[in-house]
């Protein structure tokens, strides 16, 4: 029997959790529609440089776009978020929910040769469980992980999760190898430099700050897959140069909003190209600002709100996004219709309100009509982020808030914000996924505020409130009553306001024309490219 899903990830899924559903594997016919082309090279460009090469204690899209070369998943997804098989072949859900079966590959190995087992996937969601900034969340419910043979994974789950099969994607929930990860430190391991999987790509080398090279693995255990011989990642973190990199063929191939929107016109007019937005629709991001709750002046939440009533989301949206999103004040995207609450408190743009707000606040114009001074963090390989500073600093300032702007690379971003804390404001785009406990319950539950993880609990947040209704939605089976628990989440998170949600961006990829089956998956680029060839 084989179940289907519908584009939201609602039941029809309720045949997966609460029955016993068997998913055999056949050819992925839902992805390649070409016949491809042997042989070639590809050249992919990356925004910014990772931090590690696989994505097993990170939820940054650099590393989730390279990782999966590499490493994969146990399972994949299409467009609409059914389940297809990867390294499991065919999978079973208990009718309670609380315990699941993989039934794995046989023959396939890592790419030193060793055989690719059970204990491998038993070691890699023992890790995600406790590093993975989303992970915490996904495999809450899982108190037992069991391997009766070589090639059968058994979970055993405490209360029903009814979102954990559609978290097991390569860049959400990457198979490493025991005999690598295996009581190590994974966050201090060399295979995240030197990536050891069982996918398509072997990794050959790392040229930090210029590129990343593939080959390909002649073993892969899909063949003839993968078509192409070579790929290359580029890493340029310069909106502008990524633009001149297409322009004079140096790149093939860029995901993640790759360029400046304002050169995106230009780029899909001309032959060569193509500007594509499918293959994002297994997480919508949001763009946020967080503030540091650990910052006393910030500890008071009527300066928040001045902060919120000083920013116009609209604004935003046309003029530092070009259009190229929607407006988003919840925690959860309004592309997630089924959760999303669009009653929510928003504080509107209102200059006059947010002055007398920091006014009761007790914060009165000093010198030169200055209240507050504070910092702004951002990413600077996504180019809109230092267009929203410099939003925010002339906003700001007409309330008499003074904002000094501090733009960085995304590690350097990353160590500041997630391992230091020594910033007041912070610039974030953050991945919702397909369902608020995997992509947004992370950002919100004081569980996760885990120092020294990326895009975990930034704010450190803490709500026992929220925290209850969170843990609550993560085991709820009945749909109406999950949906209502998400709903009152929203209303609490805006009222309390440790952020501040502007809006949900569109994302686009850019192609050179001869490249086909690029995008095949809900996750677009960031799959394993098995498909990937280029025709002359």
């Amino acid at each position: 029997m084989v179940a289907s899903v519908d584009t939201i990830g609602q039941i029809n899924r309720r045949s997966l959790l609460l029955g016993s559903v068997l998913i055999a594997a056949s050819g992925p016919a839902w992805a390649a529609t070409q016949t491809p082309k042997q042989g070639g090279k590809l050249t992919m460009l990356l925004n910014w440089e990772p931090t590690a090469l696989v994505s097993l204690t990170t939820s940054s899209g650099a590393e989730g776009t390279v990782s999966p070369k590499v490493h994969e998943g146990l399972l994949a997804y299409d467009f609409d978020i059914n389940p297809r098989p990867q390294l499991a072949k065919e999978w079973s859900v208990s009718p309670d929910g609380k315990e699941y079966i993989f039934k794995l590959r046989e023959g396939v190995h890592w790419h030193d040769g060793k055989e690719f087992t059970s204990a491998d996937v038993k070691t890699s969601l023992e890790i995600l469980k406790q590093r993975h900034p989303r992970g915490r969340a996904t495999f809450a419910n899982v108190d037992e992980i069991v391997t009766p043979d070589a090639h059968t994974v058994v979970l055993r789950l405490s209360k029903p999760a009814p979102y954990l099969l559609y978290a097991l994607s390569a860049a959400e929930s990457p198979i490493v190898a025991h005999h690598l990860y295996g009581g190590v430190d994974p966050q201090a391991n060399p295979a995240n430099a030197k990536p050891i999987g069982t996918g398509p790509f072997k990794f050959k080398e790392w040229a930090r700050g210029s590129f990343i090279r593939y080959e390909r693995n002649p073993d892969y255990w899909d063949k003839p897959k993968p078509y192409i011989d070579e790929l290359v990642v580029r890493l340029i973190p310069d909106p502008s140069a990524r633009t001149v990199a297409f322009e004079v063929g140096e790149i093939d191939l860029g995901g993640e909003n790759p360029i400046p929107f304002t050169d995106v016109d230009r780029l899909k007019a001309m032959p060569q190209f193509v500007v594509e937005t499918q293959g994002y629709s297994y997480s919508p991001e949001q763009i946020v600002v967080e503030f540091n709750l650990d910052r006393p002046q910030l500890q008071n939440p009527l300066v928040r709100q001045a902060i919120a009533h000083a920013i116009d989301r609209q604004v935003v949206l046309d003029v530092v996004w070009s259009g190229y999103g929607v407006i988003a004040p919840s925690p959860i995207s309004p592309h997630l219709t089924r959760f999303y609450a669009p009653g929510v408190e928003t504080y509107p743009f209102d200059l006059k309100k947010a002055a007398v707000l920091l006014d009761e606040a007790g914060l009165k114009p000093g010198a030169g009509g200055t209240r507050l001074s504070l910092t702004f963090d951002y990413p600077t390989s996504t180019a809109q982020f230092a267009g929203l500073g410099n939003y925010l600093k002339q906003s700001l300032r007409k309330i008499g808030i003074d904002l000094t702007l501090r733009g960085q690379e995304l590690s350097a971003f990353s160590k500041r914000i997630y391992t230091d804390r020594d910033f007041d404001l912070s610039g974030v785009s953050l991945g919702n996924s397909f369902d608020p406990t995997v992509g947004v319950q992370r950002t919100y539950w004081s569980k996760n505020f885990k120092v020294g993880v990326p895009f975990s609990n930034g704010t450190h947040y803490n709500n026992p409130e929220v925290d209850a209704l969170l843990e609550a939605a993560a085991v709820e089976p009945d749909a109406a009553k999950r949906v209502q628990e998400f709903k009152t989440f929203q209303e609490i998170v805006a009222r309390d306001i440790p952020g501040i949600n502007l809006i949900t961006k569109t994302r686009v990829t850019v192609a050179n024309k001869k490249v086909r089956n690029h995008t095949v998956t809900a996750d677009g680029l960031r799959g394993n490219f098995a498909d990937v060839f280029v025709a002359e």
